[in-house]
């Protein structure tokens, strides 16, 4: 209970912080990935502490014998660079400069009663199902 009490506690203050720093806005993310147009570098600041948090954060859990609320960490996965992995980042950059939109964000964007990131969240899920169907029948096939 308290690791999902936990998990519920860092998804609400990523949530707001994502909706603070205007990550949930597309035309702010827009706004900073157009460089040839009029660039706005305000979200430099939300991905330099993201990284500074994210390093303080490794630091510290690398010198603790567990987590605070599971009985062991989990095995990392050795997966390689592959052509999938390579492929599916290139499609994510690609609709995230189109659309201005990446899944955490999208998902904040709902508390604020954003209609448009339904239709987001909808071509989301439906990429996710074509995905899990592509992979069966290659593994299968």
């Amino acid at each position: 209970m308290k690791a999902k009490l936990a998990a519920l506690a860092a998804g609400l203050l990523f949530g707001m912080g994502l909706m603070l720093s205007g990550m949930t806005n597309p035309g702010e993310v827009l706004g900073f990935l157009d460089w040839s147009g009029v660039w706005s570098p305000d979200l430099i600041g939300v991905l330099g502490s993201a990284v500074a948090v994210s390093l303080i954060g490794f630091q510290f859990a690398r010198r603790m014998e567990r987590p605070w609320f599971e009985v062991e960490f989990p095995a990392m996965p050795k997966k390689s660079v592959d052509r999938p992995l390579f492929i599916g980042a290139l499609i994510f950059g690609i609709g995230w400069g189109l659309a201005g939109y990446c899944p955490g964000p999208a998902l904040a964007g709902l508390a604020l009663g954003n209609d448009e990131v339904l239709v987001f969240l909808g071509a989301m899920l439906i990429g996710g199902l074509l995905q899990q169907r592509w992979a069966r029948r290659r593994k299968t096939g």
